[in-house]
């Protein structure tokens, strides 16, 4: 590890910020972000969502300190500060939805390097609840999961599913992949589209702290998907809804106006889940982690319930 910037002036988080570079196994170099690691009960693992990045999470450890635990946040390949993965770096690009794995294995090796507080915990936010799916089916290191709207399936007309797929399967076999998806581009939503109509959230300030973190710091953020990385996520969802879900302490949190995941995907999942909970938040959009204080504060009210309990347990069977 090396250490890497970390731009604490936007991110509102603790004062003991810290960044660090790691290498991958298969080449790509990324970053990660370090809150409070003198922690008392923990260490949150924190998987980021599509175009996010570690700044965007500092006031999310700062609630954590506050609850007693640390956090530990990623740039994933092709975002943040991590290694673009195409000539155009606005561009959200993976070669294989798989690879991402590659990036968790780094941050858990980082966390035992650093020696972070246990137990460790997860918190996985949209397309980081779909890394992080298959990492806790993995097996990850944890001993609970928290997922906010997870990206186990992706809100698009039923007419423009098949669509999406044969788009996605040819562009590969055009060696087309690199290209935007469709109806998006190089401009990154927080800084294109209007408070007024966005997805994410209810709270004009939160948005607006979004926006100054990318107008500070523009090398942060990218754009719309690629076709490939389009494609990748359509498999791996697929792939995953066949899969049952792991024996863990899980909590789902799902914004009542969800509308950029499936929450048909989200329900039949957690409806299976041994021990799972799933909650929804009333008014809440696709960030109920980044939205009214009223909101902020009932929703890391319940996430750090999760983690408290589990590992109260933990410190039982110890004992």
């Amino acid at each position: 590890m090396e250490a890497a910037p970390l731009f604490s002036e936007v991110a509102d988080g603790p004062g003991d910020g810290a960044a660090f570079w790691l290498r991958t196994a298969d080449g790509p170099r990324i970053r990660v972000g370090l809150w409070h690691r003198a922690a008392r009960k923990g260490t949150v693992l924190l998987f980021p969502g599509r175009t996010e990045y570690v700044e965007k999470y500092g006031r999310a450890a700062r609630d954590f300190a506050a609850h007693g635990y640390a956090t530990l946040a990623v740039d994933w390949r092709g975002q943040g500060l991590a290694d673009r993965l195409t000539g155009d770096t606005m561009a959200g690009h993976v070669h294989h939805f798989i690879d991402y794995q590659q990036d968790v294995a780094a941050m858990v090796q980082a966390a035992q390097a650093l020696d972070l507080p246990r137990p460790w915990h997860l918190l996985a936010h949209s397309m980081g609840g779909c890394i992080g799916l298959r990492a806790v089916m993995a097996g990850l290191d944890v001993k609970s999961v928290v997922f906010s709207g997870p990206m186990w399936g992706i809100q698009m007309g039923a007419a423009l599913r098949p669509f999406a797929w044969s788009l996605g399967w040819g562009a590969r076999r055009l060696c087309l992949g690199h290209l935007y998806a469709p109806s998006t581009g190089a401009e990154h939503y927080v800084l294109s589209e209007p408070f007024e109509t966005n997805k994410l959230t209810n709270d004009r300030e939160m948005w607006g702290y979004m926006a100054r973190q990318l107008e500070a710091h523009p090398e942060l953020g990218i754009g719309g998907p690629s076709l490939r990385w389009l494609h990748e996520a359509l498999m791996e969802m697929r792939a995953l809804a066949r899969r049952p879900s792991p024996a863990l302490p899980c909590l789902t949190l799902l914004g009542s106006d969800e509308e950029i995941v499936d929450p048909r995907r989200i329900h039949d999942r957690m409806a299976h889940w041994p021990g799972g909970r799933l909650e929804i938040v009333p008014g809440g959009r696709h960030e109920t982690l980044m939205d009214t204080p009223a909101m902020r504060a009932q929703v890391f009210g319940l996430i750090c319930d999760v983690y408290d309990s589990a590992g109260t347990a933990r410190a039982r069977a110890v004992s």
